[in-house]
């Protein structure tokens, strides 16, 4: 056990900012190791979204090595201030909403920490939606129905089960959320490695998936301009051997249904307003038909500042993926027995399972293109593994994978986006809301939230909720760190008329201001498209911001 952990020694549980929930933990109780926090990030890494996010990054232009290497640039970038921000969590054993009241105020701290805990409600029922989606999956399965496209009774029903067993998890409380990750994430890696096996047997050599990469970046159907004319350019798969998987195409927003024969050169065209096309494949004896998708104008003057731009987008959204856990990992590394521990376990757990996983995503999805004769353009690829998986025929398979696939958004559900929300729910009145009812609020809110339409604006969702968490972080850093020299007074953080209710306004003024200033910077360029270079890095910019303006304002009034 670390000589670096201060014990709370006063009796402040009469206080109305004390809870068990939100007491420091005791150095008997700091049962986690190293192992047990890597386990966790293995666990949380290894998600759908994660797999998601790689193939939607291909999907948009970038080939497969730029996409890794933004994830793992990402990673690394966000977990040393992960670390950083975990260092207080282990030294005084407390959650995120009462370190907050340092730098916040006893009551400040509820804009940032309830705005984090919305954000988390937000993911939990996106995360809970793809679960009910492979409980969904598996019914298909065993049943042998083909399920249904779009929204359906069965989906909301899987769904409302998926939901049922995440509350049993978060009843049970956070012993049982260790034993869920430390037993999940070896099979976790075991499955993705599986998946890498299937694409690779199946393709029959590495390189070849590979390349399918260059495929997937290409969008099926773009208008292209040269000299005031119109041009209409079809992208179509092809497979190992580089035959064309589609003969036909038709212009569905046409009039008239006319299927002409596929084409490879540009189609000039006069219209090019509402254009849709659909492809088909008239080799086999039911053809195929792939999807009808909406062609986008490209203009290729400005592929070099469209790609930097791209790069810029995702690498900040690769951060804004974790930025709720930068925010909040106390709530986490309170139960560490060192300060090593915590480090060694954030560094071993989170950079490289994100750069694993991620890549199984691509390789995967570059397989199923040549592996599976309907996939017939790169829009219809089954980018997310619960839509993959429910294409194998044999049904032991499917069942067996998708209960991994619970597995794998159970675990990630549970550590990263109930413990933060329900501390943050239950700071807002100690004596009347535990952990417990802090999680059900939690799943309540993941509910009312929609996640069946959220679930499509991902990476939009991404870049907005980094301009609001990355000013929360640089606050909390600057004031941890910089002002207070990493030593807070630990009974006073739950003393009602102590040092942190700034004057008994329970507002620290210049760290509202820090926050409301770097929040607005980092978002106005969503509105303001001469500034969109600010909402692009907006993780950034906020950070940056509200670090550097909170020092300045709290140096001047000390």
């Amino acid at each position: 056990m670390s000589k670096d952990i201060v014990e709370l020694h006063e009796d402040v549980s009469k206080s109305s900012l004390y809870s068990e929930d939100l007491a420091p933990v005791s150095k008997e109780n700091r049962t986690w190791n190293k192992w047990h926090l890597a386990a966790i990030w293995v666990g949380m890494a290894v998600c759908i979204p994660t797999y998601l996010l790689a193939s939607y990054m291909i999907k948009t232009g970038l080939n497969w090595y730029e996409a890794l290497i933004i994830i793992g640039l990402a990673n690394i970038i966000i977990t040393i201030p992960m670390v950083l921000n975990g260092h207080a969590g282990v030294k005084y054993g407390i959650p995120f909403p009462v370190i907050g009241r340092a730098a916040f105020g006893t009551k400040g701290v509820h804009l940032a920490s309830v705005t984090r805990g919305i954000i988390a409600c937000g993911w939990f029922g996106v995360q809970t939606w793809i679960g009910g989606l492979a409980i969904y999956a598996i019914f298909n399965a065993i049943t042998g129905s083909t399920g249904e496209l779009g929204l359906s009774i069965g989906k909301f029903v899987s769904f409302g089960i998926f939901w049922m067993i995440n509350m049993y998890f978060i009843w049970k409380g956070t012993e049982s959320i260790k034993w869920l990750e430390t037993y999940s994430a070896p099979i976790l890696i075991v499955m993705g490695v599986a998946l890498i096996y299937w694409g690779y047997t199946k393709a029959e050599g590495f390189s070849v998936v590979l390349d399918q990469g260059v495929q997937l970046e290409k969008t099926a159907v773009i208008i292209t301009s040269d000299e005031d004319k119109y041009y209409l350019n079809l992208n179509a798969l092809k497979d190992k051997d580089g035959h064309l998987k589609v003969t036909e195409y038709n212009v569905v927003s046409d009039d008239i249904t006319t299927w002409k024969s596929f084409t490879e050169e540009p189609i000039l065209i006069g219209n090019i307003e509402n254009v849709q096309v659909q492809f088909r494949n008239t080799d086999s004896e039911i053809p195929v038909l792939s999807s009808v998708v909406s062609a986008s104008i490209v203009d290729e003057n400005d592929s070099s500042n469209g790609k930097l731009l791209s790069y810029l987008i995702w690498l900040t959204a690769m951060v804004g993926f974790w930025a709720t856990m930068s925010i909040s990992i106390a709530d986490i590394t309170r139960y560490a027995s060192t300060q090593k521990d915590q480090v060694a376990g954030q560094f071993i757990g989170l950079p490289a399972t994100m750069m694993l996983y991620s890549f199984v995503g691509i390789f995967v999805t570059c397989a199923a293109v040549i592996n599976f004769k309907d996939i017939l353009i790169a829009d219809d690829a089954p980018w997310d593994p619960v839509s993959l998986i429910a294409r194998f025929k044999n049904p032991v398979v499917v069942v067996i994978a998708q209960v991994f696939m619970l597995i794998a958004t159970l675990s990630t559900n549970i550590a990263a986006n109930v413990i933060a929300p329900s501390n943050a729910f239950s700071n807002l009145w100690p004596k009347k809301i535990s952990f417990r009812t802090g999680g059900l609020i939690t799943g309540i809110i993941g509910i009312l939230i929609m996640p069946w339409w959220l679930l499509n604006e991902i990476s939009g969702f991404l870049i907005f909720v980094s301009g609001l968490l990355g000013p929360v972080l640089g606050i909390l850093i600057a004031d941890y760190y910089v002002i207070r020299r990493k030593k807070l007074e630990l009974a006073e953080l739950y003393n009602e008329e102590g040092i942190y209710t700034y004057n008994k306004s329970g507002f620290n003024r210049a760290a509202m201001i820090a926050l409301l200033v770097g929040v607005f910077l980092a978002l106005i360029g969503y509105w303001v498209p001469v500034l969109n270079f600010l909402y692009s890095l907006s993780w950034f910019t906020g950070f940056i911001i509200s670090f550097v303006l909170y020092y300045l304002l709290m140096k001047k009034s000390i």
